[in-house]
């Protein structure tokens, strides 16, 4: 995130994941924990439902102003609120901000990233699809790969295992650091801080 010498615009950081309470503890959720926190750290507002199709909470984190979002559709067509937002908003592309869960890293590990490729992600696919380009920023929180021959389509609806469970808070807590330091730093710095300290 570049800043100019002009107070910047809002960012735009969206969860993903799925709506309903049935999908609330899941492994594909835990980028709505992720935000949910970070709005516990803007004020502690609650969301409310927004045009677009998504829960909304603007507040201010890193010093910035701050759109947080969780869309209301299921994940793999959750780019279409994700665009929506960033056109009402005016949040240019390198101001968004999404955190995933990720396969292809261990569970808790965190990693920050622009552009690349979905890797099998629908929810990913679907905001480069929306959005039209791959060049927003990532919080890629690690959920492991499936245990055998589980179907990893299964494994990402599945709660966290119980060894798991214990860990998740201070793994989420470390996601949501690593967003601020998106917002506050840019993302070479809190690429060097946060892949440091996470796995």
């Amino acid at each position: 995130m570049e800043r100019g010498s002009a107070a910047p615009g809002p960012a735009l950081v969206v969860g993903l994941g799925n709506p309903g309470p049935e999908y609330a503890e899941t492994r594909h959720n835990v980028g709505f924990r992720v935000v949910d926190l970070l709005a516990t750290r803007a004020g502690g507002g609650r969301f409310s439902k927004h045009r677009s199709n998504a829960d909304v909470l603007e507040g201010r984190l890193a010093g910035r102003r701050v759109v947080l979002a969780k869309p209301r559709t299921y994940m793999n067509v959750s780019g279409g609120p994700v665009a929506n937002l960033a056109k009402y908003f005016s949040v240019p592309v390198e101001d968004i901000v999404v955190v995933h869960d990720e396969l292809d890293l261990g569970f808790g590990v965190v990693r920050l990233k622009r552009g690349g490729g979905e890797g099998g992600h629908n929810g990913l696919r679907s905001v480069t699809s929306s959005i039209g380009t791959r060049e927003y920023l990532r919080v890629r929180f690690g959920i492991g790969r499936p245990p055998g021959r589980q179907d990893p389509a299964d494994y990402v609806l599945r709660r966290f295992s119980g060894a798991e469970a214990k860990e998740l808070e201070f793994a989420v807590d470390l996601a949501a650091d690593a967003a601020e330091a998106l917002l506050l730093d840019g993302l070479e710095p809190a690429q060097n801080r946060f892949h440091a300290l996470s796995g």
